[in-house]
This record gives C-alpha cells, sequence and structure tokens, in this order.
C-alpha cells in the first residue's frame, strides 16, 4: 500500500496532510526517513510521524559540487531531492538550492539555471546543470546524441545468471497502464541499449549491479532491471505488488547516478566526475553482507 495511504489510516491525517508530512521528513518508515509519499509499504511496517520534527538541517543538505566552471555545475543530488518543481511549485528542490549556491557565490539576484537532464527524486547521485544561457543547446546535444558517458549503480532483488550483459528492447511513454515501459511491438517503441555488470552477490536475496547507458530515456534502468526479473529494490513503481517482501527494510528505490563524463563542447576538455555511493545505500550493501 501507498505510505501516504498508510499515513491516513493510522494517524488519521488527510491524504494531502500525509504527503506534506512524508515530505517533510516528518515520517519514519521501520526507522528510516522516507520522503516519497508514493513509497509502497508493506501493511504492518512500523511507522514514526512527528509533527514537530525540523526539516533536515541546512548544514545536512548542503549542496555539493563536484565540479563547476563558467558553463556548468555539475553537483551530488541527495535522495529525496526534486530536481525541478512539479505543477505542485514545490519550492525546496535541486534548482532551489544551486540558485542559492550560485547568487551566494557570484552576488547574482537571478542567476542562470538551466536543465539539461534529470534524475528521479528518490535517486541519488550526478547531475549537470547549465549556468549559461549559451551552453544550453550545446549540452541538450551532447545528451541527444548519446555521447556522454552514464554510470548508476544500484542494488536488485535475486541473483544473475551471467556476471555482465547487455539489455536492448524498445521503450515507450505508455505501456498500456500511463506507465513508461517496454514495447509490446518493436516498432512502436525508441530504441535504448543499457549494459550491466553484478559487482556482488548477496546469498540468493540481492546482487548490487553497475549499469551504464547507450542511450538515455525515462527510467530506462529501473524499467529493464524490472523487465528481466531483476527489480532495484524497493522500486515504487516497477517492483511487482505481488512479490514478497525485500527481506531489508529500505526507505527509498536502491538507485545512484554514479559517475557522468564527457567532452565539454565549449572547453573541449574530457570531464569524468563520480559521486560515491550515498550512506543509506552503503549501509543496505553492509547488512545485505552481514546478512546473506
Amino acid at each position: 500500500m501507498r505510505l501516504d495511504k498508510l499515513i491516513v489510516e493510522q494517524f488519521g491525517l488527510s491524504r494531502r496532510t500525509a504527503q506534506k508530512a512524508v515530505r517533510r521528513g516528518q515520517v519514519e518508515v521501520a526507522g528510516r526517513c522516507c520522503l516519497e509519499p508514493g513509497q509502497e509499504v508493506e501493511p504492518g511496517t512500523p511507522l514514526a510521524y512527528d509533527p514537530n520534527r525540523p526539516r533536515p538541517g541546512t548544514a545536512a543538505r548542503r549542496l555539493r559540487v563536484l565540479y563547476e566552471d563558467r558553463h556548468i555545475l555539475i553537483v551530488d543530488k541527495p535522495a529525496g531531492l526534486l530536481t525541478q518543481p512539479t505543477q505542485a511549485r514545490e519550492r525546496d528542490t535541486l534548482l532551489e538550492w544551486a540558485g542559492r549556491y550560485l547568487a551566494r557565490k557570484h552576488g547574482l539576484d537571478r542567476p542562470y539555471l538551466g536543465i539539461v537532464h534529470r534524475l528521479d527524486q528518490d535517486t541519488s547521485g550526478v547531475i549537470l546543470l547549465v549556468t549559461a544561457s549559451r551552453a544550453l543547446r550545446l549540452f541538450q546535444a551532447v545528451f541527444r546524441a548519446h555521447t556522454i558517458e552514464r554510470n548508476y549503480l544500484a542494488v536488485v532483488e535475486g541473483v544473475f545468471l551471467t556476471s555482465s550483459g547487455r539489455i536492448d528492447m524498445p521503450l515507450v511513454a505508455d505501456r498500456g497502464d500511463g506507465r513508461h515501459g517496454v514495447a509490446r511491438i518493436l516498432s512502436q517503441g525508441f530504441p535504448a541499449v543499457t549494459h550491466f555488470e553484478v559487482i556482488e552477490s548477496f546469498g540468493q536475496v540481492a546482487s548490487q549491479v553497475a549499469c551504464r547507458f547507450e542511450t538515455g530515456r525515462t527510467h530506462q534502468i529501473r524499467i529493464y532491471l524490472a523487465e528481466i526479473g531483476h527489480q532495484v529494490v524497493v522500486d515504487p513503481v516497477y517492483r511487482p505488488r505481488s512479490g514478497p517482501k525485500f527481506p531489508v527494510p529500505f526507505p527509498r528505490q536502491a538507485l545512484h547516478a554514479q559517475a557522468l563524463g564527457f567532452l565539454h563542447p565549449l572547453t573541449e576538455e574530457a570531464i569524468r566526475v563520480e559521486a560515491p555511493l550515498p550512506p543509506d545505500l552503503t549501509d543496505l550493501v553492509a547488512e545485505l553482507r552481514h546478512r546473506f
């Protein structure tokens, strides 16, 4: 069941209040803060709600800059933070954080920021923002041409039969239920390719895998891994709801954008940046090693 629905039932809140409480960090799932109202949670999972709990502090949520020049800003996005506002006009987004950072550093009232690609709210890791208008189209072209290295790390369910492989299935924006997915009629989908390599297996329960894009479609890695029976741990969309509960509680989808590499279209410099695995995923891997 969705987390916000469980909160409504357990604490008597309205649906909207429940969603706000989750996004403000006032809800814990099995002892861990969860910032995604749509997270699927098994009935009976311990929940805690503290309406007086403050938002995570500024120091703990400070923008972590991985690379910066006069054209771009590359940062390590924490899980739970939107890349940019949705129709609900959220104020606490990566775009807002980056704007404040640039305003403080350069003394600008309204610093320019352009979005070239996005990460899901609950995916952590490397993301590039454009800070000069003349660079936007150039970097959009780099991403469209797929001449960019994009590597992800994921903890997924099950154990692979092969240590590495290539997944090549066309994707569609609507697979029939309003969600992105694999095209059932090949001619109707957009081409997409992902390469994977198993880093570590944890008994028969889970695996840590590295994934590399040849293309970059929405939810590409999550869709592909679920399609081959190795869904990302706690994926709220593509994990089958009828499946057994994952044995180690985790508050978000276990996916991290590890590295980004490209040839800078303005300086012609080869750039490659990495974001280390965040503490929650490090703890998950350690727990799986210990138990399985």
